[in-house]
């Protein structure tokens, strides 16, 4: 009964996440310190400028990492205009976070620090057995996302400062029940209709236009005939997959790498093992914790005695619901997949021994290790391709970062034409036709990006069809473009789009015909009800529109349920006119008490998530903060959805 509601709530709530939840995270954070880079201003908020390099760079973590959580994703779904807008608009809320966290002087204390860090689960994992932090592998954890403890402490402090902001919106809501009862009364409501539609296609046939019609239909809308500006180019893209083409490789080189390679490229070695776990979590009590050591020693003295009773023993003592049923069983893992303490004993065990107790952060383990499964040596054969593919690589990554001077001082100084650089380098020129300022719909690749469209349409580009400058697409891409070909934009003949005003011109007039036939039937139909025709009845709500126009849904729902059966006739533009006939209200059955208080839960979490719209936006406007690049045009797909 609550879709309606539910599925605004995850719009809301998703809302909520981009406004609420923290865009600081452990792998590729974004720093609001970090200075800030050289790059033209995308973006402002409290005077400071968000540059194009900053957004390119956030960008490409946020890619970075949606390729570390789902290895299967593929990344040109997220570069799109509209995925790199959407960055755009998260640094924006953030910097206006962050703004509004200084002024209110919102300040983290080290207590609340330590307790954020300390529920982290990554940093949980780097716990030694007695408890302590192993910060030798912290250090090396955030030295491979180029930060120090200190800089990830401060920028998660500086999250937990951008959280308060909201929260003081969205902790302090309150709804009272009897105000959520009369919105959900107005959204559950159902009322019986009888439509009567008047469609602008059966009124076409009516419409008679004249040709000095069409002619002055289209010189009172010249706009909606104009060909946009255009350009037909050549361009050269370096990048990886451009230099792995140049690449040729010495099989002697290939034959070595696999030799000094071959048991890192088989895989790792996979141990299966069956565990029995006493839950006794490191903020137990000590009596608890104790009390669970006792009894771990007590079962692990049973298995060690008659060690064919492991599984029955796991079924009926274990206390991780995921493998008690399964005898303990964990299946087949690597190295990296358990907890340290679990992995090391594991990994230090012979096939079929007990271990001793082990302890970890979720309690007291008994392992039983069940197999050894060693990574089969594969042929030099079965690895040449993937090594030779690794090899180019390795290599073009190299040398991506020789070529790439090369290729930015080439296209500059040999300026009108592509050809030095791309003989020089072995790149192929490519073409394309019909690119305009903003990304085409559909656009993909270099293409689609705004740094490269801006520099193609720039002044010296397109007055004196030099090449543009080297223009950084991605990660390890480097592009220029030239103009070949220009047309500006233009209003078509007439006797070009002669249809197009037709079509235009009747939809219009049919659409007209098709109001003035539904107002003179309203009128005549609330004077003599027995002449109308209607459709069969059917039932609409807020909820459930059957797919109507919304304006049609306002109109019928806002109709006075004391004077049924009533007409209300709606205008609904280019879809002609529609006529409702209001019979009854039905209520819907009243709902339990479970569902009362999830209906309500719902309703205060879409009145919090609009309060906080709200707030956000008065914070936008205090900061002056304003996005200085267009918003992408959605491409076909997205506005058939």
């Amino acid at each position: 009964m609550f879709d309606f509601v539910r599925k605004h709530t995850k719009i809301m709530m998703g809302l909520m996440f981009l406004l609420i939840i923290p865009s600081f995270v452990l792998f590729g954070i974004d720093g609001y310190t970090n200075m800030r880079q050289k790059g033209a201003p995308v973006a402002q908020v409290a005077g400071l400028d968000i540059t194009q390099s900053e957004w390119d760079a956030a960008h490409k973590d946020e890619v970075d990492r949606a390729r570390e959580s789902m290895p299967t994703l593929d990344v040109k779904l997220l570069d799109t205009p509209q995925m790199r807008f959407a960055t755009l608009e998260r640094m924006v809320r953030d910097r206006v976070l962050l703004a509004a966290a200084e002024k209110l002087k919102l300040v983290t204390t080290d207590g609340r620090l330590a307790r954020d860090l300390e529920r982290n689960p990554t940093i949980a994992s780097l716990r030694l057995p007695d408890g302590r932090l192993d910060m030798e592998r912290y250090r090396q954890l955030l030295a491979s996302q180029g930060m120090s403890p200190e800089m990830f402490e401060a920028r998660v402090r500086a999250d937990l400062s951008t959280r308060q902001v909201m929260l003081g919106v969205t902790g302090s809501g309150f709804t009272p029940a009897a105000e959520a009862d009369i919105a959900l009364n107005a959204l559950f409501q159902r009322r019986e209709i009888q439509l009567a539609k008047f469609n602008p296609s059966d009124f076409a046939n009516r419409v008679t236009i004249s040709d000095a019609d069409l002619e002055a239909f289209y010189k009172r809308n010249e706009a909606l005939f104009q060909a946009p500006e255009q350009a037909d180019i050549e361009y050269l893209v370096l990048d990886l997959d451009a230099i792995r083409k140049t690449l040729t490789l010495d099989p002697q080189e290939v034959k070595s790498y696999y030799d000094q390679n071959a048991t890192r490229l088989s895989g790792q070695e996979e141990r299966r093992a069956s565990h029995i776990l006493l839950s006794a979590p490191q903020t137990a009590p000590a009596a608890d914790r104790q009390k669970a050591r006792a009894k771990a020693e007590e079962l692990l003295a049973a298995v060690r005695k008659n060690p064919d009773s492991f599984a029955d023993v796991a079924r009926k003592n274990s206390q991780d619901t995921g493998s008690a049923s399964n005898g303990g069983d964990l299946g087949l893992f690597a190295r990296g997949a358990m907890v340290k303490p679990f992995e090391d004993a594991v990994f230090s065990m012979k096939n079929g021994e007990i271990s001793g107790i082990v302890e970890s952060d979720f309690g007291y383990h008994i392992i039983k290790l069940t197999e050894i499964k060693a990574p089969k040596t594969r042929s030099f054969e079965e690895m040449k391709d993937q090594i030779e593919a690794d090899l180019k690589k390795q290599q073009a990554q190299r040398r991506f970062a020789e070529l790439a001077d090369s290729f930015t001082n080439g296209v500059y100084e040999q300026s009108d034409s592509l050809k030095p650089v791309a003989e020089r380098l072995k790149l192929d020129i490519q073409k394309a036709s019909g690119i305009r300022r903003e990304p085409l719909p559909g656009a993909s690749g270099v293409l689609a990006s705004p740094k490269l469209l801006a520099a193609l349409f720039a002044p010296d580009a397109l007055e004196k069809k030099r090449n543009t400058e080297a223009v950084e697409t991605g990660a390890n891409q480097l592009v220029s473009a030239r103009i070949v070909k220009y047309t500006p934009a233009r209003t078509l003949p007439f006797a070009d789009v002669r249809d197009q005003v037709k079509s235009r011109l009747v939809a219009q007039q049919s659409a007209e015909l098709a109001r003035k036939e539904g107002e003179a039937k309203l009128v005549a139909w609330k004077a003599s009800p027995d002449g109308a025709h209607f459709s069969s009845p059917q039932e609409i709500s807020r909820e459930q529109t059957q797919q109507l126009p919304a304006k049609v849904v306002d109109a019928v729902m806002k109709v006075d349920a004391t004077s049924l059966p009533t007409l209300v006739g709606v205008d609904v533009g280019a879809q002609g006119f529609v006529i409702a006939r209001v019979t009854k209200v039905i209520t819907p059955q009243p709902p339990t008490e479970a569902e009362k208080r999830r209906n309500l839960q719902q309703y205060e979490q879409l009145v919090a998530a609009a309060e906080a719209q709200a707030y956000y936006s008065l914070l936008k406007e205090q900061f002056k903060a304003k996005i200085l690049v267009p918003k992408p045009t959605p491409g076909k797909d997205e506005v058939d959805r």
